[in-house]
């Protein structure tokens, strides 16, 4: 058992200068490679961690410049559907006066027609009547030739 403790021994004297060489060789790991590719890491996520923020930034900003889009044509087809409304009713209101324009002339047109259509049996009363009484006067001359005029003027 000495002799294995003795090899075993000589073993790890042996494998000093290996492990010195080992914790050296870690040490410059550590400060050639580790760091600066932990550095490197960290920039790389923070670079891609702000590109992912303003990515998100760029998302709400263009949702918030669509709502405002679509409310301002909302506005605008609200605008435009109430000018349309407001245009028909007033050629609706045109229309109407122009139809009771239209009405009250025809109205005229007609009372005008009315009256000579009036006048115009009136006369022809008046004449039949006058020509009535020139005619009974002639049948009168013709019967009774001579008394007629007695007659028509007595």
């Amino acid at each position: 058992m000495q002799e294995i403790l003795n090899q075993l021994g000589g073993f790890v004297v042996g494998s000093v200068p290996t492990m010195v060489f080992f914790i050296i060789l870690i040490v410059a790991y550590n400060f050639l490679v580790r760091r600066p590719l932990d550095k490197t890491l960290a920039e790389r996520r923070a670079r891609t961690s702000g590109a992912m923020e303003d990515a998100r930034a760029a998302i709400s900003a263009s949702e918030a410049k669509a709502a405002e889009y679509e409310a301002k044509l909302r506005a605008a087809r609200t605008e435009i559907y109430e000018a349309r409304q407001q245009r028909l009713k007033q050629w609706n209101d045109e229309k109407e006066k122009a139809l009771a324009e239209t009405r009250q002339q025809a109205g005229q047109r007609v009372a005008t027609a009315r009256q000579a259509v009036e006048r115009s049996g009136d006369e022809a009363r008046h004449q039949l009547s006058a020509a009535a009484a020139q005619l009974s006067g002639r049948i009168l001359e013709a019967i009774l030739p001579g008394s007629s005029r007695q007659v028509v003027q007595g």
